[in-house]
């Protein structure tokens, strides 16, 4: 396998899902900044020129970041970061499905469209009049998320998951452009500081 790699928090998901599992994986890097990801070069790997991909042995490509780390997680089960029975798996994926509609999606196109507009204004749709009320959005559903969760060590209770992981990427990478975690967020801010105390979170 291949991990084709860059700066940003999908790519860092996936990066601190591996290191989780102790997965070693051949990384190649593609510069971002520079727009290698949206070159014929490596979108003969992922023709959508998003980032990262995972390239497998017989070539098949795998893009957006849910889908790599559950193939990782069907090639390597232990220790189960999405579930190891059908009802934590489905659970994870309800979870990690209202963090990214809620919070991830809004948080990141209100960087997307404001601070990152320079980067992004010519690779993908726009809407810089939306970046205020996205970042609204991505606050007040912090608050959302905080209350059905309230006094869990983990988003799934005692399981730490992929849904823990994929929050704490955007979360930190929100806190990095200015789009801090709400303070009245007090479990979400506690499951923040869990994640990033493990060895994974320097991945």
């Amino acid at each position: 396998m291949k991990f084709y790699n860059s700066i940003g928090p999908n790519p860092r998901a996936v990066r601190m899902f591996m290191a989780e599992k102790g997965l070693k994986v051949p990384t190649v890097e593609v510069d971002l900044i520079k727009g290698e990801n949206r070159q014929d070069a490596y979108k003969q790997k992922n023709n959508a020129g998003q980032m990262p991909c995972l390239e497998l042995e017989d070539g098949t490509t795998i893009s957006e970041i849910t889908a790599i780390c559950e193939y990782l997680e069907d090639t390597n089960p232990k220790p189960a970061l999405i579930g190891s029975t059908p009802k934590e798996k489905a659970e994870t994926r309800m979870w990690t499905r209202r963090i990214d509609l809620n919070i991830v999606e809004p948080l990141a196109n209100g960087f997307r469209y404001s601070q990152g507009l320079p980067l992004f204004k010519d690779r993908i749709p726009t809407a810089p009049e939306a970046a205020d009320g996205l970042k609204r959005i991505a606050q007040d559903r912090m608050l959302w998320l905080d209350k059905m969760v309230a006094g869990r060590q983990w988003i799934c209770g005692d399981r730490f998951s992929y849904a823990d992981i994929h929050l704490f990427a955007f979360l930190d990478f929100g806190k990095q452009v200015g789009q801090l975690l709400n303070p009245e967020a007090k479990t979400i801010a506690a499951i923040y500081d869990r994640a990033g105390a493990r060895p994974s979170a320097k991945a």
